[in-house]
């Protein structure tokens, strides 16, 4: 989840658990506890291996087992500040429930989260919420200031109750939607391997498929509203195999990074050619749910193959790649069409021009 929303959770949790004349010193103390657990993204930058924090990021700082260490962490932390305001057992309690919400949130969302380490290395990722979704923060937010302008935590639980209800909407969602790509993966005559379905920006009325078959990943954008069932027919893409750049070596760092990628990637990568560079792309996401063009990848240099690859984003935020999104989340029919189409990630102006 974006870092506000993380610290919202985090203080509507804390909140729940105060009584009336802490509401207000929980929800500063909740919010702050649930920042810390992404703490590791300022430990884990390389300027020599740029995938080092894709490999921490949301990794032993998220899981569940480290929650009672990551309030305990929060609580020593604060109390120099605040043990003369409150007793050090209340303290751990909001630190702890801030910090609890960490883990289960970011899960939640579609990028992938330790959740279950020592005991797996397992990114679990339920994708039933976008990692941003301004009604699902709105809300925290209004439950919160409710909860500390009344000195009640009763708004606090209700906040809770929301927030769950609309997860539970995104469980029947992601339901739904998966149910439409695989009647439609029917329909093209292909047998699915495997499938992931994630909400797209700040909704839960437009999501993306991805699914494999016979060694290509297919592409398509699905509208699930109250009374419409709409589906954008997307682009497909092979997938990335190491005998596919025949001249890397198998045991050089490029190839040893091009592992490390596709691990976090769950393996929904691909390659991308372009005039001057090679570039292996997570395919799971894209400016647009259409596009197999990807957001983030990492560019190779087979010519020096004892350096870590550099991984880059390219993103695409022109007006009209948000129009055709619009389009998408209004159910109307994608009206924009490119000149000029490149097959460069990084400069991702290819858009469908067919919809089912």
């Amino acid at each position: 989840m974006d870092i506000v929303t993380q610290g919202l959770a985090g203080a509507v949790l804390a909140q729940s658990f105060s009584k009336q004349h802490e509401t207000r010193m929980a929800m500063g103390i909740g919010f702050l506890a649930g920042l810390l657990a992404d703490i590791d993204a300022l430990f884990t930058q390389s300027e020599t291996d740029p995938l080092l924090q894709l490999d921490f990021h949301r990794h032993f700082t998220h899981s569940l087992f480290f929650i009672p260490a990551g309030g305990l962490i929060a609580a020593l932390l604060m109390w120099p500040v605040l043990k003369k305001h409150l007793p050090f057992k209340r303290l751990l309690v909001f630190t702890t429930a801030g910090y609890g919400t960490s883990g289960l949130i970011d899960a939640c969302t579609s990028y992938g989260t330790s959740l279950l380490w020592p005991l797996s290395d397992e990114r679990i990722s339920w994708n039933i919420i976008s990692i941003l979704d301004p009604l699902f923060s709105i809300a925290l937010i209004a439950a919160i200031l409710f909860a500390a302008v009344k000195r009640t935590p009763r708004y606090a639980v209700f906040g809770i109750c929301f927030a769950i209800s609309y997860l539970l909407v995104g469980f029947a969602q992601h339901e739904r939607v998966e149910a439409m790509a695989m009647a439609a993966a029917e329909a093209r005559g292909h047998h699915v391997e495997r499938i992931e379905i994630k909400p797209t920006m700040g909704n839960l009325i437009l999501w993306r498929s991805i699914y494999e078959a016979d060694g290509h990943f297919y592409v398509d954008a699905f509208r699930a509203g109250l009374d419409e069932e709409k589906i954008y027919q997307g682009e497909s893409t092979k997938r990335f195999e190491l005998a596919d750049l025949p001249q890397l070596s198998r045991d050089s760092v490029v190839a040893e990074d091009i592992k490390r990628f596709d691990f976090f990637s769950d393996g929904y990568i691909a390659l991308h050619q372009s005039d001057d560079v090679s570039i292996i792309g997570d395919i799971r996401y894209s400016m647009l749910p259409t596009s197999a063009k990807p957001i983030w990848g990492i560019e190779l240099d087979l010519s020096d193959q004892q350096k870590h690859t550099p991984f880059n984003q390219f993103h695409d935020a022109s007006d009209v790649t948000r129009q055709a999104f619009i389009d998408m989340l209004l159910g109307e029919d994608v009206r924009v069409v490119l000149e000029g189409v490149s097959d460069d990630p990084r400069v991702m102006t290819e858009l469908p021009e067919k919809q089912i």
